[in-house]
């Protein structure tokens, strides 16, 4: 539904092709008969097979130009590098605030636990602030946040969903204070309103421990790159899938390939554990969950 068609009759039976080939990775129907695990191959206008460094590859193929455009929203809201892991996103948006002009300032979480649901002293013992700062999980801000003026960021949280401002809302830092964030709107109606952010006291809504933890962070995070859970409901003209190890949740190998408007605007790395490039991935769709549909 996101792809756009093009004028002549060529573009379109691309993009037929190309919707078509997104239907069978969405429903498993490629490499089959299978048990919902699949290796699929992946078609080689879409590879990026030719490279040294991996992440500066995707880097270069997703940002082009990056040094001259960085800041400019149209720019960067139409972009993204989706992978499918925490630790991979953090490697890729510190590689690009690396290389971004300007200094970087840094945010530290401060964390807490409910002692209210502990009633073990030695448990307590053990979530040292040091522990708690290490722990990530989806939904929550990083104990470490950061940023410069022109990062591109993104909401995790709704603040004001009649301004717009709701999970997954995409923004530029455009000013950094101690306990405030200022950031412009990026697309949309509201693009280039400028508003402020303040430090929120956050808990995951499923917690993966036996305790309750509360993040006092901004609710932002770096979006030159993002998971790709994170980027359902995005669509983007230019999308930089990396794959570096096999996904392993029904379905991401679809919500990462439909997220371009256009066939040309998806480019795709995948290599082994020696940086040696692959042809082909793991595609994971568990079929009973279309039973009931």
């Amino acid at each position: 539904m996101c792809l756009s068609s093009g004028p002549t009759e060529q573009d379109k039976k691309e993009i037929a092709d190309f919707s078509d080939w997104l239907l069978k990775i969405g429903e498993g129907r490629i490499s089959e008969p299978n048990d919902g695990y699949a290796n699929i191959d992946i078609p080689p206008e879409l590879l990026i097979t030719d490279f040294d460094d991996p992440i500066q590859a995707i880097v270069e193929s997703t940002y082009p130009d990056f040094l001259n455009c960085y800041q400019s929203s149209d720019y960067l809201n139409n972009r993204a590098i989706l992978a499918s892991t925490l630790d991979i996103v953090d490697n890729i948006n510190d590689y690009i605030l690396a290389i971004m002009p300007g200094e970087i300032r840094d945010y530290y979480s401060s964390n807490s636990v409910d002692r209210s649901e502990i009633h073990d002293s030695i448990i307590l013992q053990v979530l040292s602030p040091e522990f708690l700062s290490s722990l990530r999980t989806s939904g929550l801000p990083n104990h470490h946040l950061k940023l410069k003026v022109g990062t591109p960021i993104m909401l995790m949280r709704n603040i004001d969903q009649s301004q717009g401002l709701c999970n997954g809302t995409r923004l530029i830092v455009t000013n950094m204070a101690a306990h405030v964030l200022e950031a412009k709107l990026m697309g949309d109606n509201n693009n280039g309103k400028v508003i402020y952010i303040p430090r929120m006291d956050m808990s995951p809504s499923q917690s993966p421990w036996p305790f309750k933890l509360s993040r006092r962070q901004f609710p932002v995070i770096v979006a030159y790159a993002m998971t790709i859970n994170k980027s359902q409901g995005q669509s983007l003209d230019w999308v930089g899938l990396y794959i570096p190890r096999d996904v392993f949740t029904h379905g991401q190998i679809y919500v990462a390939v439909s997220r371009v408007t256009t066939k040309r605007g998806i480019k795709i790395l995948i290599h082994d554990d020696k940086n040696i490039p692959k042809l082909s991935t793991c595609n994971v769709v568990y079929k009973e969950v279309f039973n009931n549909i």
